[in-house]
């Protein structure tokens, strides 16, 4: 079996407060980590720089001159993880909301299952706000419909474990959301092409003082856009998976 190496993806984007903590965090579980600038003004581009100095090369900064949103930087941060020689990358968000303690956890998960996603299930406590909390349970059943399954318990999370080949493929093939859709999208995409899920809990605690880029209109919209798209595209291949599964009945 070909040795896993495993690369921490983090997409910043002004989170100059809370990124310290989660770059030491991720040190502290022995692994490297990619910073991803998402176009950050120059106060968090300088803590970005300190950052990759006081730690290289356990830490390695990857500019984007523009914004290209949460989806956008987490991909450029695949292809990069890929050219540096990762087989599978982790990502996890800048925020502070999860909790890098798990992130041996994950690990762990992903050498016991290379070939499959390790993807994190939240378990809040009471910080987090009830609308955001609702509306993730509207986002989890359309998933269930796409999906036909139950199999993905939280698309949504921000916390993973990809391995790096079926992803690059499918952004070859296929054009995937460069916002907030990108979670929910990436994981359905995939479990269509046959990538296993595997869910592991994790503490999610949302800071006073975080900073959040999620837009409640425009996302919200960007986001039920893509669960019509899917659903389409769930309607179109449901044919071939009747067939599948009564070829295997038979």
């Amino acid at each position: 079996m070909t040795e896993q190496r495993l690369l921490v993806v983090i997409p910043v984007f002004d989170h100059e407060h809370a990124i310290g903590a989660m770059v030491e965090g991720v040190l502290a579980s022995g692994l490297d980590c990619l910073l991803v600038d998402d176009g950050s003004g120059p106060a968090c581009a300088r803590v970005l720089d300190n950052l990759e100095r006081a730690h290289a090369p356990k830490v390695r900064l990857l500019r984007l001159a523009r914004n290209q949103g949460k989806g956008g930087a987490v991909m450029a941060g695949f292809h990069e993880a890929a050219r540096l020689g990762a087989s599978h990358a982790l990502q996890i968000d800048a925020d502070g909301q999860h909790d890098p303690g798990d992130i041996p956890r994950f690990a762990d998960a992903s050498r016991q299952r290379p070939d499959a996603i390790i993807c994190g299930v939240p378990e809040y406590d009471a910080s987090v706000p009830k609308g955001r909390l609702y509306g993730r349970y509207l986002t989890h059943v359309w998933v269930w419909i796409n999906t036909l399954s139950f199999a993905i318990r939280d698309s949504m999370c921000g916390f993973r474990v990809y391995p790096l080949a079926p992803v690059l493929a499918l952004m070859a093939q296929e054009p995937i959301g460069r916002r907030m859709d990108f979670d929910i999208e990436i994981i359905v995409r995939l479990f269509w092409r046959g990538v296993s899920v595997i869910n592991l809990p994790t503490r999610v605690t949302y800071p006073r003082d975080g900073v959040s880029h999620f837009d409640v209109w425009r996302d919200n919209v960007r986001i039920s856009r893509m669960h019509a798209r899917l659903f389409f595209g769930m309607l179109r291949r449901l044919p071939r998976w009747l067939l599948r599964g009564r070829a295997v009945r038979a």
